[in-house]
This record gives structure tokens, C-alpha cells and sequence, in this order.
């Protein structure tokens, strides 16, 4: 066997340090490309192609400037053998170290790590200015956490940040016998979109310091999780009665402007 040539055995190689899943159902595939199709794209990138399942139906997308990025070494080497269409749009790098793939808008699409499926929404919403969609496969639980609503347990620091700038739709669930090899987690695909209007607030890094600092300790009352964020006076208000999961993305925004200087 050549040097650069991969047994089907060794496509599907677990590196659990890089939290590899590899889809193999075709009809989740389709599923996912025809949620993608449903907003207008022209530049494409797939974060963490794997071994290709999702990609080759990618590559047959007309018209779009495509790129996929990927860590893992083996790999790259193995979708650039069978995929030629990738040989010179694969990006070997890691997500979270890398630079903005495209100049100007673009849509991102991925069966997502799920060991820093969060960290990659982070790195995301970084770039959120030429973002135009999302539709990302994440362990079932963390995509219910990015689309609940405030009163659940579930609502948390990913949700309101998320929240924050873009609508979440919870599109499907997916089997853990998808996957090679099955995780032992359910799975589940949701789509991002851009809001037209974002709450106002004084800044995004204010937003970020008050909803980290009230979930930090999502038990107390807000008054006693952000005491140090406010003056006396302000934490008089009632609504510093509450806890951080009874608070929307819309009274975390307005919270920002009552913080000190």
C-alpha cells in the first residue's frame, strides 16, 4: 500500500483527544444539506469534514465558493485523495487558531467536535458580521442549551450569548447509530440565523462579563451573583430579585447599560 493511500478501516481511525464521530447516514446528510439550501449562500466553509460524508454532497453544490477546515493530519490526506474537488480548498488547521476564511459574507456547516462545540460558536460569533447561517450537528443537550428560553434549567450562559445575535431553530435529532463509532450521546442539528435587530447594550463585552457573572452562580439571586458589577442604589431594583434563568437575552441587554463604568 502506498504511503498516502487509507484502508476504510483507517479513515474511521477514533482520536478521542480531537472528539471524532464520523457521520455515516446518508438520508442525515441530505437532511443537513437540504437545511442548508434553504438560505441563499455563495461562499461555504465546513468546519471538521472528517471523513467526507457530509462533503461530497457539499462539493456538488453549484455556484459556491467552498473551503473545509480540518485538524486532523490523516484526514486531510485521506479527503484529498477521495474528494479531488477538495485537493485545494482544505484548510489544515485548528478552528479555534485560525483566521476568517473568506472576505465579505459567508455560511458555515459542520458535524462540529462535540468536546469544544461551544468554543467553535464562540470563535463564531467573532466573525458574526459576515456570518449569514449556521446549521451545525451538536450533542443533543448543548443544542437545547443554545436554543432554550429563559425559566429552564437548560438556559444558560450559551443561550443568551447566542441568542444575543442570532435566532436559533432546533431542526432535528440524529441517532447515536449515525455514527462511526456511536457516541454515547444523542445528537441533534440546528440552524443560526443573523438577527435583523440585536438588543441594545453598551457593549458586547459588558453583555459577556454580566451573563458569565450571573450564571456563575445561577442559585443565588441576581443581586448577590453581580453584586460587584453595580452600585448599591441599582440593586435595589426588584427585578435583582430573580435569578439569572428567569432573566431573557432583553433584560440581560438592558442590564448592561445600569453597570458601572
Amino acid at each position: 500500500m502506498a504511503a498516502n493511500t487509507f484502508t476504510f478501516a483507517e479513515m474511521y481511525t477514533l482520536k478521542k483527544e480531537l472528539g471524532q464521530h464520523f457521520l455515516r447516514d446518508e438520508n442525515i446528510c441530505k437532511k443537513i444539506v437540504a437545511a442548508l439550501k434553504e438560505q441563499p449562500f455563495s461562499r461555504l466553509l465546513e468546519i471538521g469534514p472528517g471523513g467526507g460524508a457530509l462533503t461530497k454532497y457539499l462539493l456538488q453544490i453549484e455556484g459556491v465558493d467552498f473551503k473545509a477546515i480540518e485538524l486532523d493530519q490523516e484526514k486531510v490526506e485521506y479527503l484529498k485523495q477521495s474528494l479531488p474537488g477538495l485537493r485545494d480548498n482544505i484548510i489544515h488547521k485548528d478552528f479555534l487558531k485560525s483566521e476568517k476564511p473568506f472576505n465579505g459574507k459567508f455560511t458555515i456547516v459542520g458535524n462540529f467536535p462535540y468536546n469544544i462545540s461551544t468554543q467553535i460558536l464562540f470563535k463564531i460569533l467573532e466573525w458574526r458580521d459576515d456570518v449569514e447561517a449556521i446549521v451545525g450537528m451538536f450533542q443533543k443537550e448543548v443544542a437545547q442549551r443554545i436554543a432554550e428560553k429563559e425559566g429552564t434549567k437548560l438556559y444558560g450562559v450559551t443561550s443568551v450569548l447566542i441568542q444575543a445575535f442570532f435566532t436559533v431553530e432546533y431542526l432535528f435529532e440524529v441517532h447515536e447509530n449515525c455514527f462511526q463509532p456511536p457516541p454515547r450521546v444523542k445528537s441533534a442539528v440546528i440552524r443560526l440565523l443573523p438577527l435583523k435587530e440585536v438588543q441594545p447594550m453598551r457593549s458586547e463585552k459588558d453583555l459577556f462579563i454580566l451573563v458569565k457573572a450571573a450564571f456563575n452562580q445561577r442559585r443565588k439571586t441576581l443581586r448577590n451573583a453581580v453584586r460587584h458589577l453595580f452600585e448599591a442604589a441599582t440593586l435595589e431594583d426588584a427585578l435583582f430579585n430573580k435569578r439569572a434563568e428567569q432573566l431573557s437575552v432583553a433584560d440581560f441587554a438592558a442590564l448592561t447599560f445600569k453597570m458601572k463604568n
